[in-house]
């Protein structure tokens, strides 16, 4: 009989590193901050697409010396890349998660390519994982991963956390593949979601379109092996909150705050919203609401500046094109008719900021206004509070963000309430010391308490329980 291992698979679309043709670079993201808390200190495997094309034979150097795990590169064709990922992933799931803000489009051969990368995936852990290893499967390109790979590898620990929203009942059931990715995620031991909500919304189809039934927050699923129980639960995603503070503390960063808003004009009020530029983020909403605000007299022009950070997100994708139109457009007639010379109301950064530059913006900023339509979590939120070691600021956040289960002490807000949203960045504004003090401090707490290392340890701690 095969022995346990200390081995920790991990799989996502994308390794922590790319390839960029000439050396290995860290990638964006929060999964790989998340993760190497957990994967120090025990055996550990990465498996993902390292941005190479199959049958690229550029020599590969030797991975960074900070990278203290072994990785292992799937490698995807040109058509593969763009009927899983950018067709399926980004053009179906993608959508229809955030409640279908943008009508998702349902191709059978994009998800036929789907269904063929995600084979290609669980071959590639079946043949790499050891003995009775621990597989985490990361997120919404990889849905059909835990049933393949339990019909490979049956004696795997199998987990998948989805990093996304998962929508309700009435917009899942739209989806034409509706049981292939029910049936593809209860092949995992555990199924692990941003709110409990998504796992309430898992499980009520599970029931519904599967006919299984759920009891509390697990699934008996029949296999020709015998029955097995699927264990679905709510794991809120933190951030290395600590990190964060230490940045906000270097003098460095905070000397370059300062420099931010010397270079700003000193404004009395800086407003900030980092996001990427993603038609889910609301960015347009959140131009409308300031620029109204300004033009009503309610912030004054003259004296508040709001910088809009959205990085460069699938340029080749039309919708991603006409939300960056969409936002610099509104970006233009806002400064036409608030700014002056050398001074705009707004400014807007199409750009990748480095942490160093992004800490210094957090601590800059006197509030930051975060108001996705629909988000999983949205780190940026946590950031901004772990960064504000003064215990001040203000935090307008959006109620349809993961982060608003827990961020109760923010100005919450609906983003489709453009009148709504406007009070509550004035009031934001507007609110005194004490008040912004007692708020910060709550979640502050709230941040530091339930950090990634923590929303990584109960995942795995779960997974690895034995029946």
């Amino acid at each position: 009989m095969a022995q346990d291992t200390d081995e920790l698979v991990v799989v996502a679309n994308r390794l922590p590193v790319h390839f960029d043709g000439e050396g290995w670079q860290r990638s964006p993201g929060g999964l790989v901050s998340a993760m190497e808390p957990v994967l120090r200190g025990r055996e550990a495997l990465w498996i993902g697409w390292s941005g190479r094309l199959e049958g690229d034979d550029t020599p590969v150097p030797e991975l960074p010396p900070q990278i203290g795990f072994a990785i292992e590169d799937v490698t995807l064709t040109p058509e593969e890349i763009e009927g899983y990922y950018e067709g399926f992933s980004n053009g179906a799931i993608w959508p229809l998660y955030h409640d279908a803000i943008v009508r998702p489009v349902y191709h059978r051969t994009q998800f036929e390519m789907y269904r063929r990368v995600n084979e290609k995936f669980a071959r590639r852990i079946a043949e790499r994982a050891g003995p009775n290893a621990t597989v985490w499967v990361h997120d919404y390109q990889l849905q059909l991963v835990p049933a393949l790979l339990r019909g490979l590898r049956p004696d795997l620990r199998i987990g998948f956390f989805l990093h996304i929203p998962f929508p309700p009942v009435e917009i899942f059931s739209q989806l034409p593949w509706r049981r292939q990715i029910l049936l593809g995620l209860l092949g995992a031991d555990l199924v692990g979601f941003q709110t409990k909500s998504g796992a309430l919304n898992f499980l009520r189809l599970v029931r519904q379109i599967l006919a299984l039934r759920p009891g509390g927050d697990r699934v008996v699923v029949d296999e020709l092996q015998g029955a097995r129980t699927v264990r679905v639960e709510a794991f809120p995603i933190g951030i290395n909150a600590s990190d964060f503070m230490q940045l906000a503390r270097d003098p460095e960063v905070i000397a370059r705050a300062a420099e931010i808003r010397k270079d700003l004009g000193d404004p009395t009020t800086l407003l900030l919203g980092v996001d990427r530029l993603d038609y889910t983020k609301g960015i347009d909403v959140r131009i409308r609401a300031v620029a109204e605000l300004m033009q009503d007299g309610e912030l004054h022009a003259d004296e508040t500046v709001f910088v809009q950070v959205a990085t460069p997100s699938r340029e080749g994708v039309q919708e991603y094109q006409n939300i960056r139109d969409e936002v610099e457009m509104l970006v233009g007639r806002a400064n036409g008719g608030l700014g002056r010379v050398g001074s705009p109301a707004i400014i807007y950064l199409h750009q990748n900021l480095d942490r160093a530059e992004l800490a210094a913006m957090y601590v800059a900023a006197d509030a930051i206004l975060v108001t996705p339509l629909r988000d999983g979590m949205n780190l940026v939120a946590k950031e901004y509070v772990a960064c504000r070691d003064n215990e001040d600021g203000a935090l307008v956040l959006s109620e349809f963000t993961g982060a608003a289960d827990h961020l109760y002490e923010a100005w919450l807000v609906n983003p489709y309430d453009i009148s709504g949203l406007k009070r509550s960045i004035r009031d934001a504004v507007r609110a005194s010391e004490e008040e912004t003090e007692r708020r910060m401090i709550a979640l502050r707490h709230e941040v530091f308490e339930h950090d990634v290392q923590r929303w990584a340890r109960e995942f795995i701690t779960i997974l690895e329980e034995k029946d």
